[in-house]
């Protein structure tokens, strides 16, 4: 997998490899900034594109090929 950059994560298209609650495809709708802006960039919010669910994942859990696939597969 390429190396992720989490400042340019936002609006990336995402597959789940196992749907989470009948929701396969995802998009990264939100970075979430942390408290003080010398730290490191740790979460960010993704949108079930069907639904329009919103949940927040760590962003490194993204490089994780068993979990998440980059694109819409």
């Amino acid at each position: 997998m390429n190396p992720l950059n989490p400042k340019k994560l936002l609006l990336t298209k995402w597959t789940a490899v196992k749907p989470i609650a009948k929701q396969k495809h995802f998009l990264v709708s939100r970075v979430i900034q942390p408290a003080l802006p010398e730290d490191p960039i740790e979460l960010v919010e993704i949108e079930a594109v069907l639904t329009k669910v919103t949940q927040v994942i760590a962003w490194s859990d993204l490089k994780n090929d068993a979990v998440w696939l980059q694109g819409w597969v």
